[in-house]
């Protein structure tokens, strides 16, 4: 590795890692846009090309498959090659992700546009394996989950586009027709041209490499496996995932069918209204852990969010939806917050521990398919059930989970 490296312990000029952290958090917009198009995407199938509910899922089990399978190798990249390395090669295996989108469109094949979903998938598991665990060391450690929900307020800023752009373009067409698929071709051309653009400016710039610090347990690199506050974490985290993707798989699905009147259009600018509320989350919640542990916010959101999510599979008309696209503020947080709980006091670790985090994120292929057949047997509104029984995980994990090892010490 070539790059200088510099500690994380705050002994390093605060202005040094400035740039490097805005290049960093830079990309979080880039996933957070992908991720938003992914749901529209969803719905926009099953309208054009006749695919049901549970079959349309293969989307986004295509996306966090490629999390599933390639977080491991990614984080291996990451210790090989370093930082910089490891956020070029995903952000160019995106770019290749996106103009693959082409070629489907002009073929209007499902199982194309699914390949081309898990080459786009790949980069972006590169890139958030990469940027995660930079954001988390960019800096002194007891900052590290504000600076990473920090972050992550710029992916709420792209999952919220994601929709509105999608909304506008994708349900613009009449179903079958040539402009429904001129649309994606345009809308993954542009974004596969402004991610290289992004990696060239990247390319040049330097991204000095971060030592961690020792771990509090010891600092050697040994069994992540006895981490216990770790191993929980990304159970946590899947199952979050889970219930994350979910609910995004089927929210036009649910507005349409408990709000009569509402087109598929229109459900999707529902959904960016929920992104923004994700997005508003975060800077709130961003703001509210300079007060309160982020563990008891985690706890709290968790609760709130089992309430929500029961509320919502009663299927009540307008409430359910209303209730469902509030479940996307206390869901803002949750990823970052379970992130660096489950990471911390891993020293040596840190790199390792985090690519398994990140693979976690693989815990998105759990809930779609399921939720889908229970959509299809008895009501999109049911299928809410599993995500009520996610969130009561992530409310124990803030509240005993991510200090089970510390517990076990004073023991």
């Amino acid at each position: 590795m070539q790059t200088a490296e510099v500690t994380a312990n705050g002994k390093t000029q605060r202005s040094a890692l400035t740039v490097p952290l805005i290049y960093a958090i830079s990309c979080f917009f880039i996933w957070g846009l992908a991720y938003g198009l992914l749901d529209v995407l969803n719905k926009h199938f099953q309208d054009t090309l006749g695919v049901g509910k549970a079959e349309s899922t293969w989307l986004q089990i295509a996306y966090f498959g490629a999390y599933l399978t390639m977080s491991l190798p990614a984080g291996a990249l990451l210790r090989r090659k370093g930082y910089k390395f490891g956020l070029l090669t995903g952000l160019c295996i995106t770019a290749g992700g996106a103009f693959l989108f082409i070629p489907s469109a002009e073929a209007a094949s499902f199982p194309f546009f699914v390949c081309s979903m898990f080459v786009l998938a790949t980069g972006l598991c590169y890139l958030e394996t990469t940027a995660d665990t930079y954001v988390n060391v960019l800096g002194p450690a007891d900052r590290a989950e504000h600076r990473l929900n920090l972050a992550q307020s710029f992916n709420g800023l792209g999952a919220f586009m994601g929709p509105i752009i999608g909304g506008a373009l994708f349900f613009g067409g009449t179903v079958g027709s040539d402009n429904a698929h001129q649309s994606i071709q345009t809308t993954y051309a542009v974004i596969g041209v402004l991610v290289l653009i992004f990696a060239i400016l990247l390319s040049r710039a330097h991204l000095p490499e971060i030592a961690e610090p020792e771990s509090t347990h010891g600092g050697a690199q040994g069994a992540l496996s006895s981490e216990k506050h770790f191993v929980l974490g990304v159970t946590t985290q899947a199952l979050y995932i889970g219930a994350q993707v979910g609910i995004g798989a089927f929210f036009i699905n649910l507005v349409t069918e408990t709000w009569s009147g509402l087109s598929s259009q229109n459900g999707a600018y529902m959904l960016s209204i929920g992104m923004l509320l994700f997005l508003v989350g975060r800077f709130v919640t961003t703001g509210l852990m300079t007060r309160f542990a982020p563990r008891k916010i985690l706890m709290t959101y968790g609760v709130i969010n089992t309430v929500l999510t029961v509320v919502v599979a009663l299927g009540i008309q307008k409430v359910s939806a209303v209730a469902l696209i509030a479940v996307f503020f206390f869901m803002s947080t949750m990823f970052a917050t379970i992130f660096t709980l489950g990471v911390k006091d891993l020293g040596a670790n840190t790199k390792r521990a985090s690519s398994i985090m990140v693979m976690a994120i693989g815990g998105g292929v759990l809930l779609p398919y399921p939720m889908g057949l229970i959509a299809e047997s008895f009501g999109t509104a049911s299928a809410f059930f599993l995500p009520a029984a996610c969130f009561v995980l992530v409310a124990f994990y803030g509240w005993k989970g991510a200090q089970i090892s510390r517990l076990n010490s004073k023991a």
